[in-house]
């Protein structure tokens, strides 16, 4: 069994979980034995090496994909996804227009994706995600594309949103940085198949300063934690696609 991550409230619980592929050499696990309770209101991030099953698991908890073991119970009522919700169309505008105010995006709202710059279009997503008002945000590498700078300017705007709505969220990322910065909790997962390998608290006191934390002595390491228990992980999922390839 992984270690579970408990709270007192848990607004999601993955009991058991288990994921298995039927592929041309046969039967490929993707996810064993994955057992997290995450608190109402937590920020969740989860890491691992390419193939873990990371993304699977989010599937699993957006309904998009179902366990072949395993349950999931999800506690609290959570729309995920857009869908229709019965909102009156003035409403949800107004809605929306508050979010694209407060991500500095108003003079923007007219405007077509493709005018807009990697890090506008990336916070129109938040402004989407949280005016959609699902208790539960489930994200999968939201920032990957964005340079770094950029990236660090849209971490401290979806903060600025979590820190005012609370909602659980479930992220995924490859960056250990982001983790840190922006986590409750960081979850490490195993080399395929995926395992809960490691559970690191963050600590770090909210509000974060997104732009001088990674100066904070408590920062670096709680990275190193974090990167002491990947390193091995990431050694061998290397080591699996040089023997499959």
């Amino acid at each position: 069994m992984s270690p579970v991550l408990t709270g007192l409230n848990p607004g999601i619980r993955i009991d058991n979980v288990g994921m298995r592929f039927e592929s041309r050499a046969g039967a490929i696990d993707a996810l064993i034995g994955v057992d997290i309770d995450i608190p109402l209101g937590q920020f969740l991030c989860i890491v691992g090496p390419s193939g873990c099953g990371k993304t699977s698991l989010l599937r699993i908890l957006a309904g998009l994909a179902s366990a072949t073991e395993g349950t999931v119970a999800v506690l609290e009522n959570a729309a995920f996804g857009l869908r229709a919700r019965g909102v009156p169309a003035g409403q949800a505008r107004a809605v929306a227009s508050g979010y694209l105010n407060k991500l500095g995006l108003s003079r923007f709202a007219t405007y077509y994706p493709r005018e807009l710059s990697g890090g506008m279009r990336q916070r129109v997503n938040l402004a989407r995600a949280f005016a959609n008002d699902s208790s539960v945000l489930l994200m999968d590498e939201p920032l990957s594309a964005l340079d770094q700078q950029t990236k660090l300017l849209v971490q401290r705007d979806l903060l600025a949103l979590w820190e005012e709505s609370h909602k659980t969220v479930v992220y995924i990322t490859h960056s250990l940085d982001e983790a840190v910065i922006l986590g409750d909790r960081v979850i490490i997962m195993t080399s395929r198949p995926g395992r809960v390998k490691a559970i690191v608290d963050i600590d770090l006191p909210r509000p974060r300063d997104v732009l001088e934390i990674a100066n904070v002595s408590a920062f670096v390491e709680y990275r190193k934690r974090c990167w002491d228990a990947l390193r091995d992980e990431v050694l061998a999922e290397a080591s699996l696609e040089a023997e499959t390839g």
